[in-house]
């Protein structure tokens, strides 16, 4: 039997900090750009993500960086800890790439880092990937999410046709979490005001008189009221699957490590639940 040739080890692009931005108290805008980023494109697709690799505190790796040498050698504690987040906006001319973070003070690891990000910091990071993108042709968008979805709504807003017809809500803790969007599209900021995350949204769909046609949608946040929407979606509205981009990017009571473990099965019960209703 013929050997299997190695697995090659995904190379992460090297960015420096260029710049940050408090957007509104609780979100913080980094801006990175660099040589390290002359391989990175991003296509057409307005829920690119990366992957931003952080070292444990007190630990270094050799150059070349090689993460798969460092799963080999290195104990678990000491490999990377990574976290995803959508690109606000990429700019291959200034090759400049914005990202959006949610902040709660010094819970977490990427909000504080990037409280902290100051220019010329170095990080890794990698990507992207991304999936979805507002199908122009639809008869009508439907586009929901939380805060962490944020960003991707409003990069799939911008990139609407003039003129498209879309129900767009957003989430967000309170006024003061509201967005300037370049959208010609109305954009509903729902107010949780301390309320569970997502109620107010499962609320605002759930009482929306849909439009004539099937629509594009986007539901993206917290697991809770996702998988409430794609069970609206699916089952009451019956809007195929291939007309959804709906994710659960994050899920109370779970980090992202063990929310990512639990993802994949996660979602395949929903399915299965949903398509046995």
């Amino acid at each position: 039997m013929a050997e299997r040739p190695a697995r090659k080890s995904p190379t992460p692009h090297v960015a420096q900090v260029v710049r940050t931005e408090r957007l509104t108290p609780h979100m913080q805008r980094v801006v990175l750009g660099g040589d390290g980023l002359a391989e990175f494109t991003a296509g057409d697709c307005t829920d690119h993500y990366v992957k931003i690799l952080f070292a444990p505190a007190g630990v270094s790796y050799p150059e070349p960086f090689d993460i798969q040498r460092i799963r080999e050698e290195l104990p678990r504690e000491q490999w990377p800890v990574t976290r995803t987040y959508t690109v606000r906006w990429w700019d291959p001319k200034t090759r400049e790439l914005a990202l959006d973070f949610v902040v709660h003070g010094d819970q977490g690891l990427a909000g504080p880092w990037a409280l902290r990000a100051e220019p010329g910091d170095t990080v890794r990071l990698l990507g992207p990937g991304g999936a979805y993108a507002p199908d122009p042709t639809a008869d009508w968008h439907l586009i929901a999410g939380d805060e962490s979805a944020l960003p991707a709504i409003a990069a799939a807003l911008e990139a609407l046709p003039e003129g498209a017809e879309v129900r767009a809500f957003v989430e967000v803790e309170g006024p003061e979490e509201e967005q300037p969007i370049a959208t010609g599209a109305e954009v509903v900021w729902l107010h949780r005001a301390g309320r569970p995350v997502g109620q107010a949204l499962v609320e605002a769909v759930r009482s929306l008189d849909f439009p004539a046609g099937t629509p594009h949608a986007f539901v993206h946040g917290e697991a809770g009221f996702v998988k409430e929407l794609r069970r609206l979606l699916r089952v009451e509205h019956q809007v195929p699957r291939e007309r959804l981009s709906v994710s659960g990017y994050w899920r109370l009571g779970h980090n992202e490590d063990g929310w990512q473990a639990s993802k994949r099965e996660w979602n395949a019960q929903v399915e299965a639940e949903q398509e046995a209703a």
